[in-house]
């Protein structure tokens, strides 16, 4: 139960009525649920009690400060890409010692941001960004604790522009490579290295290419041992998948028997990545009908939330299913839902079918917690969107509509 549901032909988020949220705070609207939130937490978290482990969630699905501050008292750690991520971590509270860096192109600032906050450990992803880090560490008398991004060639099974573990993929460092950089940092006085990593892709709905890339770490692992490279940490990133329409992915429970049965006799502390599965179904958006529209070979409904307000559609072509706010029994057409923005790339939904809606009514979009918000801009110089929490039945603002002054405010 992700706590989204129809009472009386109306949508519920947890005890308040969507239709009257919608009515006073306006659409296009994120709506999170905080028991969905916390659930989710709980259940990926205790999925892993048979490991030394820590949940580290994944920042960039959702960086709203009340969905991170939730997290943060559920006991969460933070996995960060950036000195912005790193400083909401803070802003609510996290512990230093729970926030592992990871991402491509860390930023001289940011890696020195990390080091003065104390960060657990950085993901390495080139030898060019060890040697940065080593260089800042020197001028700052310190050690960085550092973990390679080991890229283990593997097949993830899904979206190419959200798959990370293959060759051909700008991320981490392939098994070869990766090994000459554990060498490396013997030679270094101000790095250790301390882990492994490994994030192979998002939205995955098998386990079998974690557990394959698993496999290939442990055997990096035993390699690294007869070296003498005792690491502590094994970072497995996230990327388990969620149900955005007829998906199976597995349940964090199935995750988590196998890790441990692979993982009982290998004496390192594991961490985990969650983001999608967490937040994912944790939040749905909420948009108005404009103006219907037909011509010879489409019907539209041409509705308030654009791609400006959640791209995953344009850019990925993904599926968000699509429903009525108020249920009202009539009979199914064809629809694109299509919003303001001017690229015909701007959609939510092509040929759907869906009840016949007639202007001034909503829709929700389902399925809306991760990389909705986040990835949001002000494209068409759209305000964003206002976002909601929702806590049984009460309701606070996680973060106000922008206004016209908003949008204007930096520029000169």
């Amino acid at each position: 139960m992700n706590h989204f549901e129809y009472r009386n032909g109306s949508l519920f988020a947890e005890d308040m009525r969507v239709t009257a949220l919608a009515k006073e705070y306006g659409t296009p609207l994120y709506i999170y649920s905080a028991a969905t939130i916390k659930r989710h937490f709980k259940a990926f978290d205790s999925a892993f009690d048979g490991l030394d482990h820590m949940t580290c969630y994944s920042v960039k699905a959702n960086s709203n400060l009340s969905v991170l501050k939730m997290l943060a008292e559920q006991g969460a750690g933070m996995d960060i890409v950036s000195g912005g991520e790193l400083y909401r971590a803070l802003k609510v509270g996290v512990a230093p010692e729970k926030i592992v860096y990871s991402g491509v192109g860390k930023r001289s600032s940011e890696i020195r941001q990390a080091l003065e906050a104390g960060i657990l450990l950085f993901n390495v992803e080139s030898v060019a960004e060890l040697l940065k880090i080593n260089e800042i560490a020197k001028e700052m008398d310190t050690i960085a604790k550092v973990s390679f991004r080991v890229n283990p060639d593997v097949d993830p099974q899904t979206h190419p522009y959200i798959s990370t573990g293959m060759q051909k993929n700008k991320f981490g460092l392939d098994i070869q490579h990766s090994l000459e950089a554990y060498k490396m940092t013997a030679d270094l006085d101000h790095v250790e290295a301390v882990g492994m990593d490994c994030h192979i892709g998002s939205q995955l709905t098998s386990i079998d290419p974690f557990l394959e890339a698993l496999e290939k770490l442990l055997d990096f692992y035993k390699e690294l041992k007869g070296l003498g490279i005792d690491i502590q940490y094994l970072d497995l990133g996230g990327g388990l998948g969620i149900s955005y329409d007829e998906e199976e992915p597995p349940h964090p429970n199935e995750f988590g028997r196998a890790l441990t049965y692979m993982l009982k006799d290998v004496p390192l502390k594991v961490i985990l990545e969650p983001g999608r599965v967490i937040v994912g179904n944790a939040g749905i958006m909420v948009t108005e009908v404009l103006y219907t529209k037909s011509n010879p070979t489409k019907n539209f409904l041409i509705v308030d939330g654009a791609m400006n307000d959640l791209v995953r559609p344009s850019l990925y072509g993904s599926y968000h299913r699509i429903a009525e706010v108020e249920q009202n029994g009539r009979n199914t057409e064809e629809y694109d839902v299509v919003g303001p923005i001017c690229e015909s790339s701007d959609f939510l939904a092509r040929e759907r079918e869906l009840p016949r809606v007639v202007d001034g009514e909503r829709l929700v979009v389902y399925s809306a917690g991760a990389y909705g918000f986040t990835m949001s801009s002000n494209y068409n110089s759209r305000p964003r969107a206002c976002e909601l929490m929702v806590d049984g039945d009460t309701v606070s603002v996680a973060r106000k509509r922008e206004t016209y002054e908003d949008l204007i405010e930096n520029e000169l």
